[in-house]
């Protein structure tokens, strides 16, 4: 019998990285992921997508809708399979009674991470089911990542910096990855950094851990976790002290000229100057020797931005009498050197000379291209740590240039997310509004603090019901048994998944979704470079569908019809959608399917668009004064620092001495390689590599507790107990360990048995971490930078 082999071109969707592949086909059988050099983005392909093959055939694959028939809390959910039509019936006759009882903002959506699993493929698609069903609430984890690449940056740049604005890595002279190892979380982004390296370009990477790429770095700074504000702060200092920043940049782009008020620290206004000028804002005229206006609207002063000054101390007469003023980046010069190398190197553990050794590297291998994760995205300071690393990256003058981070050309779509589908009387109610009214609910993303707590205390507002497309949520967030409990008090909650999970186990129902192997879905750019933004594919299914699963894109149309919603879903036909969201583009559905590599759109890259102009006035930024915001008013106005300010991680050895004795470890912790976030555990070719998870410690710390590696320890934190495997790692500071989350999972092939998550002494080390304190802008919840003491287990 001869055997029919095909290779058919895709691409990997298991994560952000979205690897260009080739896909092996043995007589219709998926078996093979490998990489595809001609594909953008395709340079190769990571362990977790060659394991492909396995997640699609994997027995404990969900093939079948259930429906709960024990009670919430019971041992066994005494799962019942049922039709799709009962289940898609129940779920919409369910959710259209709570919305009509308590209103459809009662109604939470979630998901996975985009960043980390498949769900990009329907995302967008996901926010306009919830949109047009009314709910402003929708729960991804975006506190935990992507608050810092995504939305804190636009208090200062009006725009996601680094996440829209990507690094130009062939171009770059210098890279500065913080709180980021790409060689986990992003491959493209690790080959296309090793190349910048072979042609000469700097790595600087900031990460308390040296893993990845981190072994190649020019300069890299070992940060305690939680203080990357004090390096930051401590970082900028050198460089204005040094004259190491764009001035140009700085003077006409930023709102560095800008007066401010020395005795109220907010900035002067124009119609405190001069009375009925308006909303314009104030700066110095060097020349004249006297105030002079800027328009926001018109993005200009009155004089050339030559003579503006930048520095010392002035006094304005204003209608409040004569002030005392200094421009913004005098006011942030004084800020930053009260942070000395000094007390930044006690703070952060970072020698002086190694700080100033990386700003100079910084300021001389410029243009700088630069990327975080979510190492700076969880923990109590989060916004001020993002803050102080996108005021520190403006210094460099590389926003938009080549070579720095550069907001490639997109083919034009029509947009999907619906954002006209929902009344902004309903987006006003989204929950946690009201107590961050500039965090990640301003942008009807809820955090999973905020959400347990509508759902067990109904503040605001109770959450009755959840719809979610895969999110694990008691294994992402900390306070796992709290997140349980959440769930349990849910008045309806239906989830759609791969696999059962512990978040899943509280569902009322759970649909089967289909592998994206096994799903049509198009990817309209690939975000890391100008080929790769341009390219357009649609990804073909390489596996035949198993059982009655359905893909996340099928479930969500599916959903919209029986929701009184189809007309926003152009009937229930994807095909009709695609080719609603592609119009604008010149590419259709039959190129695509002709040419299964993809289709690229001849895109130019447009730098420095703040520049452009139209009708006389620039672009500028899309921030209230048009500006990049050193000083941030809004922050000001809400009662949160204009400039970034570094504050002690509320739970450090450091800040709690009454803990320091018991716990005297910093805790903080990383994903390992093998896995994304909480799955794929049960993949015996992963598990091979993994089997346990692991703590890393110095082995100066081990040694001193009786810890070999490889033991079994415990780690305790002031809320309970995990167990991890010691594993030695000589570049942690000695009161640093780091952890792994997600563990619960077994894998039958090895013999490996699934875990309680919830237990006493378990491996869950969310369950022994908490929410809370969380950072007062966004929710952020420190899960990288807690206390701990690690001891062995005995016996």
């Amino acid at each position: 019998m001869v055997t029919r082999t095909e290779r058919v071109p895709t691409f990997c969707p298991l994560c952000v990285s979205r690897c260009g592949a080739m896909a092996t086909v043995e007589d219709g059988r998926f078996i093979e992921l490998t990489s595809d050099p001609a594909h953008p983005t395709g340079a190769a392909v990571c362990v977790k997508g060659k394991s492909a093959p396995r997640i699609v055939d994997h027995p404990d694959r969900l093939l079948y809708p259930v429906r709960r028939t024990n009670p919430k809390g019971a041992s066994d959910p005494g799962w019942q399979r049922i039709s799709w039509d009962e289940a898609l019936d129940t779920v919409a006759t369910r959710l259209t009674q709570i919305a009509g009882e308590s209103g459809p903002e009662s109604v939470v959506f979630a998901s996975s991470s985009p960043s980390t699993t498949a769900v990009s493929d329907s995302v967008d698609w996901i926010t306009r089911l919830r949109r047009g069903f009314g709910s402003p609430n929708f729960t991804c984890a975006m506190e935990l990542c992507g608050w810092g690449r995504y939305l804190a940056s636009t208090y200062t740049y009006g725009a996601p910096v680094p996440g829209a604005f990507m690094p130009d890595l062939e171009r770059a002279g210098c890279i500065l990855y913080w709180g980021y190892n790409p060689s986990v979380s992003r491959l493209v982004h690790a080959t296309a950094t090793a190349e910048a390296l072979r042609r000469g370009a700097q790595l600087v990477v900031v990460d308390p851990r040296r893993a990845g790429l981190a072994s190649k770095a020019n300069r890299w700074l070992r940060v305690r976790p939680g203080t990357d504000a004090a390096l930051a702060l401590a970082l900028i200092g050198v460089m204005l002290r040094r004259g190491w920043y764009d001035e140009e940049f700085v003077r006409r782009w930023t709102n560095a000229p800008h007066l401010v008020r020395t005795d109220t620290g907010r900035l002067l206004r124009a119609d405190e100057v001069w009375p009925g000028a308006g909303a314009g804002l104030v700066a110095w005229d060097e020349t004249a020797a006297g105030p002079v206006g800027y328009h926001p609207a018109r993005r200009n002063y009155d004089v050339n931005v030559e003579r503006l000054a930048l520095n010392g101390e002035v006094r304005i007469a204003t209608r409040d009498g004569e002030v005392a003023c200094r421009p913004v980046l005098e006011m942030l010069l004084r800020h930053c050197t009260a942070m000395t190398l000094e007390s930044a190197a006690a703070i952060t553990g970072v020698d002086a000379a190694d700080i100033e050794r990386a700003a100079e590297t910084l300021w001389t291998s410029r243009p700088v291209a630069f990327y975080t994760w979510s190492g700076l995205e969880q923990h109590s300071d989060t916004t001020q740590i993002i803050r102080a690393v996108n005021v520190l990256y403006a210094l460099t003058g590389s926003l938009d240039a080549p070579g720095g981070n550069v907001l490639f050309s997109a083919v034009p779509t029509n947009p999907i997310d619906g954002v006209e589908l929902l009344a902004p009387s309903q987006r006003a109610k989204a929950i946690g509004v009201q107590d961050r009214p500039l965090g990640p609910a301003r942008f009807e993303f809820v955090t999973g603090e905020d959400f347990y707590t509508a759902a067990l205390t109904g503040y605001p507002y109770r959450a009755r019901a959840l719809v979610d497309f895969g999110g694990n949520l008691v294994m992402a967030h900390g306070d796992s048994a709290r997140g349980r409990d959440s769930l349990r008090a849910l008045d309806f909650f239906v989830h759609a998944d791969l696999f059962l999970s512990p978040t899943s186990e509280s569902a009322d129902i759970v649909l089967p979704v289909a592998t994206p192997f096994e799903a049509e879905a198009l990817r309209v750019g690939f975000e890391v470079s100008q080929p790769a933004q341009a390219h357009v594919q649609l990804r073909r299914p390489v596996a035949q569908r198993r059982g009655e699963a359905r893909s996340d894109l099928e479930i969500v149309f599916a959903l919209a019809t029986r929701l009184g919603l189809g007309e926003h879903f152009w009937g229930g036909s994807i095909e009709d959608a695609f080719r609603h969201q592609l119009a604008p583009s010149g590419v259709t559905l039959e190129q695509l399917r002709e040419q299964p590599r993809g289709v690229r759109v001849p895109l130019q890259t447009r730098h420095q668009k703040h520049a452009e102009q139209h009708d006389g006035v620039a672009h500028g930024f899309r921030t209230p004064s048009g500006l990049v915001e050193l000083h941030s008013e809004t922050l000001a106005t809400h009662g949160y620092p204009a400039l970034p300010t570094f504050e002690e991680p509320p739970v450090s050895p450091r800040s709690r001495p009454d803990l320091a004795g018991r716990y005297p470890l910093v805790l903080t912790c990383a994903k390992p390689l093998w896995f994304c976030e909480s799955q794929h555990r049960q993949i015996p070719e992963l598990r091979r590599a993994l089997p346990d998870p692991q703590v890393e410690l110095n082995p100066e710390t081990a040694a001193g507790r009786g810890i070999s590696a490889g033991d079994w320890v415990r780690i305790d934190t002031p809320h309970g107990s995990v167990r991890a495997r010691a594993r030695l790692n000589a570049s942690l500071a000695p009161d640093v360990v780091c952890g792994q989350h997600g563990w619960w999972q077994g894998c039958a092939e090895l013999g490996l048995p699934d875990e309680d998550p919830f237990a006493d002494d378990g491996v869950n080390l969310n369950l022994v971490l908490r929410q809370t304190p969380s950072d007062a802008v966004s929710g952020s919840s420190p899960l990288r930078s807690s206390v701990c003491d690690v001891s062995p287990v005995r016996g």
